[in-house]
């Protein structure tokens, strides 16, 4: 296996401005020696979270980047509000720097007002946290990052990178009963919807190019917005909108892992002036998805808040089309967030269309699936997870359509392992590349979970009755799971099991699993005569350069 067949070689990031690629060397355009560990569910990341950051010192550094934040969500019980973990850490002497998106009204369902309370709360313990809306018009800042520096204990430097936000509605389980803390959203969710996600832990020489994306956001000189109206409320407000210095990097940690990890991102191209450190935009995410597509054979493995945009699911439809043997599974929420009379449509529109594109290609080899509860709530898919052929892996902030691809800030890792992974198929693609230990394990973790079967080492098998113990469905088991025709059909059996048990009226017991197949419901022409314009603008906008959409690349 050779990463330059698989990631992104110096150019090809296509935005000379950022330093990312400057930062080795040998050149490289990523940290080789790192370690990947991913934690499923928002509450094994705010656990782990917790106690990295109540293990922090005086002089250490830590540095957050986030959609919305959330000061009073609990990361584990009572007295482990984030704010107040915050807080503490920067009364002992740790260097505490934030990064919020300002967000839309609260009007509109989104969170000012709640980021402004965080950014203060913090304030007053020493730290500081900023209010960044460098956005394009309709934008967001979507990255969500945590980096933890040690100034003496550099082995202990770790980074968090992934789809879970520091706020409500994350801290959920495999359980998948909801967070005690939640924000509504559509009402087939109920009052605590259940929240599927996916976070990296991140060590080695990775964590120091976590920091470098940090950095180049906190030292844009630019203000933190151009609305006049903003920046009012920011004198009235006696907002804090000048960041303080940072100390200078401190070098990378030592190597400690057998993954090669490659940072993706999205910035767009910002009207008028653009970043300093990437003034045409940046959207190495489309770029490095489209490359490792090319390489795809076997299996595509997806989970997406979002799936939407047929100019964006073009490259795994070509994929497709060229290798008739290559299957492709996608994981998605069953509905939308939101159920409005204008904002359903707006929102289901990009999705028909995008697998409208996907099941002409691939037909039969393309199944998507929602997820559900033991109780029957659906649970809302928020993780942004792709596996391809067992070999590239990434997890990020991104999601499957052209806002992430395009138009809001966005961080993704893409993960390539050293170690081979000896379970049959080892070589599922026929490239000679050979499936490897992460991203494998990752595709397995995820499935199992939605199969309801254990971890080998564990035992047993899923909560259904009259199942063979470790079984799904049709008799999948761990070991056939690594085959991707097998496991494709382990997840088309056990959606099949579920869809029958409750169209013959839910008698006998419940089958084991999660899944349910997806099948988008139709729009009435004059519904989609609206939602297609709006769903454009609003919903799914395009912040590349004229020429590159002229041009129909990224």
């Amino acid at each position: 296996m050779t990463r330059v067949q698989w990631l992104l070689v110096r150019g090809e990031r296509g935005n000379p401005a950022t330093r990312l690629d400057d930062r080795r060397a040998d050149g490289a355009a990523w940290s080789r020696g790192s370690e990947a560990r991913p934690l499923v569910h928002g509450a094994a990341y705010f656990a782990e979270l917790l106690a990295a950051v109540e293990a922090m010192g005086e002089g250490d550094l830590l540095l957050f980047t986030d959609w919305r934040g959330d000061r009073d969500e609990r990361l584990d019980g009572p007295g482990t509000e984030i704010g107040a973990v915050l807080c503490r850490a920067a009364e002992r002497g740790v260097m505490v720097k934030g990064l919020l998106w300002r967000s839309h009204l609260d009007s509109l369902h989104f969170s000012e007002e709640e980021n402004l309370r965080f950014g203060k709360e913090l304030a007053r313990a020493g730290g500081e946290c900023l209010l960044d809306m460098r956005v394009r018009p309709g934008g967001s800042h979507h990255q969500k990052l945590v980096v933890l520096r040690h100034r003496d204990r550099p082995e202990q430097d770790v980074a968090y990178v992934g789809g879970i936000d520091l706020c409500h509605n994350r801290n959920d389980d495999a359980e998948h009963r909801g967070d005690r803390q939640s924000l509504r959203l559509a009402a087939p969710y109920g009052p605590h919807p259940p929240w599927h996600d996916v976070q990296l832990a991140l060590r080695g020489p990775v964590v120091g190019d976590v920091e470098a994306v940090f950095r180049e956001r906190w030292e844009d000189p630019s203000p933190l917005s151009r609305s006049p109206l903003t920046r009012l409320r920011e004198r009235m407000h006696q907002e804090d909108v000048d960041a303080d210095p940072l100390p200078p990097q401190t070098p990378d940690p030592e190597p400690c892992g057998t993954h090669t990890v490659q940072l993706l991102r999205t910035y767009p191209n910002r009207l008028l002036h653009g970043y300093p450190f990437a003034p045409d935009g940046e959207r190495s995410i489309a770029r490095g998805y489209l490359k490792a597509l090319r390489r795809a054979r076997a299996l595509i493995y997806l989970e997406d808040q979002y799936l939407w945009s047929p100019r964006v699911v073009a490259g795994f439809a070509e994929a497709l089309r060229r290798n008739p043997g290559l299957r492709m599974i996608g994981v998605v929420p069953v509905h939308p967030d939101q159920d409005g009379p204008l904002t359903l449509p707006m929102n289901l529109i990009g999705r028909i269309n995008a697998l409208s594109e996907l099941r002409g290609a691939g037909g039969d080899r393309v199944a998507v699936y929602g997820l559900e509860n033991h109780s029957g709530t659906p649970v809302y898919v928020h993780a942004k997870v792709c596996v391809i052929d067992d070999v590239w892996a990434s997890v990020g902030s991104d999601n499957i359509n052209l806002r992430s691809w395009t138009h809001d800030s966005e961080l993704g890792c893409a993960v390539l392992d050293e170690t081979a992974d000896p379970r049959r198929p080892r070589d599922p693609g026929g490239l000679g590349d050979g499936a490897r230990v992460f991203a494998r394990e990752l595709r397995l973790e995820l499935m199992r979970e939605h199969l309801d079967l254990a971890p080998p080492d564990e035992g047993g098998g899923g909560p259904g009755e009259g199942e063979e113990a470790g079984q799904a469905p049709g008799g999948a088991d761990d070991g056939s799971l690594c085959d991707p025709v097998a496991a494709f059909e382990a997840f088309r059996a056990a959606a099949e099991a579920l869809d029958a048990w409750y169209d013959g009226g839910r008698r006998g017991p419940r089958p084991p699993g999660r899944l349910r197949r997806y099948g988008p419901p139709d729009l009435p022409p004059a519904r989609r005569l609206l939602a297609r314009p709006l769903h454009r603008v609003l919903v799914d906008p395009d912040g590349r350069p004229m020429r590159l959409r002229w041009g129909k690349r990224f």
